[in-house]
């Protein structure tokens, strides 16, 4: 299976933003972005067209997810598919990846790591093993640990940091045993993306 594996912090570069891809690294001054501010005095060196505008949100959004073109475009052609406004509902898709609800309920720090989790087979979905990162969660959907992967030092120390950890408002977490579960679907004000859904419709639109 193809994947990235270059230095995520370039994509950031890219983009100039924090696309948060290394969990609490990116919150401290060795944060690439912020080097780069620093060093440029935080003007953009280039002007961008608008379909280089487009672009860079599309690249935001697959980015922010570990996903590559191939799997986004596939997740975009179901988004337009379903009822509704095809921005929100691509925004809805990528929230409700398996890896994402791992992020989110703060298993991990982030979704690159998240993904780890699951492709290793660390993480239930209800009660059932699954390695398939990118499986839809629905409503009602319980996301626990694997009995065995409970006696591992990342669990254990999982423990003790979780406590200070904040959880998606559409989900519910027990913090004492690390199971979480999805309350409803997200909505568009929940995700709080980091890029313009509707930008990218129009990307994909010409």
């Amino acid at each position: 299976m193809a994947r990235y594996t270059d230095s995520v912090c370039k994509l950031c570069q890219r983009c100039e933003q924090k696309l948060m891809l290394k969990g609490s690294r990116c919150l401290t001054p060795k944060c690439a972005v912020e080097r780069r501010r620093r060093a440029t005095g935080g003007h953009r060196r280039r002007r961008v067209s608008d379909r280089g505008l487009q672009l860079t949100e599309k690249q935001k959004a697959r980015y922010s997810y570990g996903i590559l073109e191939r799997q986004f475009r596939r997740t975009f052609a179901q988004s337009e598919r379903q009822l509704g406004i095809t921005g929100e509902n691509l925004q809805v898709l990528l929230e409700r990846r398996l890896d994402n609800v791992v992020y989110r309920l703060g298993f991990a720090d982030s979704r690159s790591q998240a993904r780890q989790l699951v492709q290793h087979g660390h993480i239930l979905l209800n009660g059932s093993k699954t390695d398939i990162s990118s499986c839809l969660v629905k409503e009602g959907d319980t996301i626990s640990w694997k009995e065995s992967s409970t006696k591992t030092e990342y669990y254990k120390q999982l423990l003790e940091s979780i406590q200070a950890k904040s959880v998606a408002s559409w989900l519910s977490l027990d913090r004492q045993n690390l199971v979480g579960r999805a309350l409803s679907l997200p909505t568009p004000e929940e995700i709080g993306a980091t890029f313009d859904s509707k930008v990218i419709v129009e990307y994909y639109s010409r």
